[in-house]
């Protein structure tokens, strides 16, 4: 299959985005580079093809948002939103990845290498996140349906007006958010850990010590799921 490149020092993202809607989608092209991103905004949002996407340097706002079968990797950090609303395949950031990551997300696997900012997973309503570093406050707010595995440390209010969806944590917590709660790790949650971890390459195959039996469950105390008049706003 063919291989594309675009130098975003010469060629304005709209053009490359444009390509990536359209020609990516043919079904000729398997990969498509990203050369001098230097930050640029949107890079890779809205894709709906089967197409592989490198981005060589660091991305800007909402990279590879609403993502749809397609595999993108950024060489570099990520801005603001990166893989939000992601409907399926992947995104892989190798370096450090800003506000709101995986936001919204509804399927598919959202992998950063290194710490992942505030709200991390916020809104969560399917698929994956796996983080190798730590993740800031609120991360997982309000999160309704997926899975985040984070083998860093994790901030202030961690999974506040948690649903359904369940948290591994590996480092320390700084605290729990409003009805969210620690739970036993069962052999089922270990065998769920090992196998994002080796999906993100992050397992002990890839030379990286993560043990699943040192992280911790947190998932939803369901307290918030009814109305109760009696609490005084106080959960």
């Amino acid at each position: 299959m063919e291989s594309v490149s675009f130098d975003l020092a010469t060629t304005p993202v709209r053009e490359l985005n444009r390509f990536l809607h359209r020609e990516a989608g043919n079904g000729r092209v398997g990969k498509v580079a990203v050369l001098n991103p230097d930050g640029a905004h949107n890079i890779a949002a809205g894709l709906d093809c089967p197409v592989e996407v490198e981005i060589h340097g660091h991305a800007g706002y909402y990279a590879a948002g609403m993502n749809k079968t397609a595999t993108v990797t950024i060489f570099g950090s990520a801005g603001t939103g990166v893989a939000e609303n992601m409907m399926s395949g992947r995104v892989h950031v190798k370096g450090f990845a800003s506000n709101g990551a995986g936001a919204s997300m509804h399927g598919g696997l959202l992998v950063i290498d290194g710490d992942a900012g505030l709200r991390c997973g916020i809104s969560l309503k399917g698929g994956d996140i796996v983080v190798g570093g730590s993740v800031g406050s609120f991360s997982a707010f309000m999160a309704q349906a997926g899975r985040m595995v984070i083998c860093g440390d994790a901030g202030d209010a961690l999974g506040d007006s948690l649903y359904e969806a369940v948290l591994y944590v590996k480092g320390s917590i700084k605290s729990l958010g409003a009805d969210a709660r620690i739970e036993p790790m069962s052999e089922a949650d270990h065998a769920t850990v090992e196998a994002l971890l080796d999906a993100a390459g992050m397992s002990h195959d890839a030379g990286i010590q993560h043990d699943p039996r040192d992280f911790k469950r947190v998932a939803s105390a369901r307290s918030l799921y009814h109305w109760n008049a009696d609490a005084n706003q106080e959960y």
